[in-house]
């Protein structure tokens, strides 16, 4: 081919993208950003359109939703720590890689034009320049959370030592062992705009759509279950009984009120009034499923927010205990043509975390942290029950804003734990209105169980704007929102909207056997 067909074919691919841009209301600008030396993908790149920011997948993948504002002559901005920034025309990107180069440290020039601060000056300079480096107080914030559950199943050995119910047997045990999921995997995510400041407590939030994707024909088996077991508890157990359930010296009481619908008696079709209070029940019991679901997100944002590295009392707190930490001016770095010093940091002496600091030498301000626990955070163990937290790694990142100010663009956070129960188990049915003696039926175990969860949060804040206290105060809180269950990943979902690409465990999620076959 020659090079007039060469640019003929790619000035007509390239009238096509903006074609296609131009007649669509919900296009998209898709891409794959790349080291050009070594041609691998890179992580947490961020991308800006007219003021919009957006942040690569662990993928090096990022995706931008194109409306009717956008412009073919937009300029797409691409910039990443130690990497040349670029910027360029939307019609400029005809390419589904889009390929950055690592910059050139030259550091005599940085030494030249830096004063040669110790990493604890230059730490303490962090500190100092907090408050005119942060934006801290009410905001309203555009932000979509990813959070992903992985339970594992480690070990589940039980004794039966004694079992009045001659239906709660090995058979039945077993069964119950035998249909909980070895591993399961359940992702949610949630777009919203959070209202607030830097008070985890002091937050509203307004839900605009949320999904959970996740292997329901699991829960399937569980519900048969569940319905034998109910069946087996009618046959056996009186329905004014109450319950005491004991592990060793420990016990606590469970009243009948307590069990949910289990001895719920059948609804009669021809009763309207039992029905309609049924439906009323049902209603109420959706309200609250609402009201729970923007709580739990409420808290997780706000505790996320809460812990960033820039406040006193976080977790991460080597800004303002840097004596607890040895420090390493490691070199120097660039994003765009701000010098950027690189400080590693470990714990001197208590566990804490480890990591490393990327801070703005002109300002101050930190701009990335990444770390990672060097000892477990928890480790319990008394009588049998044991609880250890043994992972929690992240990346934080914050960009300036047209504001001047730096803001949370990213935060991603996996925290793995354990926990075990070896101790013994016994459920005993009491009943007060039987002559003789109250214990009516009793199950003792000896169990040995222990499990395993791996929990990631992966937070995307697009833009923030200052509001005031009767703003905040207005605001009332949506909860008409329920996450839409997905069997499989569904790319059409997150359709017109802005947010995090997906990995690859994601888009190829699929359950064992969709519901309905």
């Amino acid at each position: 081919m020659t090079k007039t067909a060469k640019r003929t074919v790619k000035q007509l691919f390239t009238l096509f993208i903006l074609l296609a841009i131009a007649c669509s209301n919900a296009q998209s600008l898709s891409s794959v950003v790349v080291d050009s030396s070594t041609l691998k993908p890179i992580p947490y790149v961020t991308v800006q359109l007219n003021n919009r920011g957006m942040i690569t997948n662990e993928e090096g993948r990022f995706k931008f939703s194109l409306d009717e504002s956008i412009k073919p002559t937009d300029s797409l901005f691409i910039s990443c720590i130690g990497y040349e920034s670029i910027g360029k025309p939307l019609e400029q990107f005809t390419d589904s890689l889009i390929f950055i180069k690592p910059k050139a440290i030259e550091l005599k020039e940085v030494i030249v034009s830096n004063k040669n601060y110790t990493p604890k000056e230059i730490i303490e300079l962090v500190e100092d320049n907090l408050k005119k480096n942060y934006y801290t107080q009410l905001t309203k914030k555009r932000v979509f959370l990813r959070e992903t559950y992985q339970n594992r199943v480690l070990k589940t050995n039980y004794e039966i030592k004694k079992s009045s119910i001659d239906a709660f047997n090995r058979n039945f045990l077993d069964s119950v062992v035998s249909t909980v999921p070895k591993e399961n995997t359940y992702y949610t995510e949630m777009l919203g705009d959070l209202y607030g400041g830097d008070d985890a407590d002091e937050q509203k939030l307004d839900l605009i759509k949320a999904s959970e994707l996740y292997d329901k024909n699991k829960d399937i088996d569980l519900e048969k279950l569940e319905e034998k077991f109910n069946q087996i508890v009618k046959k056996n157990i009186k329905t004014d009984s109450y319950f005491k359930v004991k592990s060793g010296l420990f016990g606590t009481k469970i009243d009948p009120e307590d069990m949910g619908d289990l001895f719920e008696e059948e609804i009669d079709s021809s009763d309207a009034a039992a029905l309609n209070e049924k439906l009323e029940q049902e209603r109420k019991q959706k309200e609250d499923r609402r009201k729970f679901f923007l709580k739990y997100k409420r808290e997780t944002l706000g505790n996320l927010f809460a812990n960033l590295p820039i406040f006193d009392d976080t977790d991460y707190n080597v800004l303002f205990k840097p004596r607890r930490y040895n420090l390493s001016l490691e070199n120097f770095t660039y994003i765009g043509d701000q010098s950027v010093y690189v400080i590693n940091f470990e714990p001197d002496g208590s566990p804490e975390f480890q990591g490393t600091l990327y801070i703005n030498s002109d300002d101050f301000a930190l701009i990335r942290m990444d770390f990672e626990n060097t000892e477990p955070l928890r480790d319990f163990s008394l009588l049998g029950v044991s609880f250890k937290e043994y992972l929690a790694k992240g990346s934080i990142i914050f960009a300036k804003g047209i504001d001047q100010k730096y803001h949370l663009r990213y935060y991603n956070i996996i925290k793995g734990v354990q926990a075990g129960f070896n101790r013994p188990l016994a459920i005993i049915e009491k009943n007060k209105n039987v002559k003789g003696r109250r214990k009516q039926n009793e199950l003792k175990l000896k169990i040995d169980a222990s499990f395993g969860n791996i929990n990631s949060y992966e937070l995307v804040v697009f833009d923030e704007n200052p509001i005031n206290s009767e703003q905040f105060d207005y605001f009332k809180e949506n909860n008409n929102v329920l996450p839409e269950y997905m069997p499989n990943y569904d790319p059409e979902f997150w359709k017109g909207y802005n947010i995090i690409e997906p990995n690859k465990a994601i888009k190829e999620f699929t359950s064992e056997v969709e519901l309905g076959d």
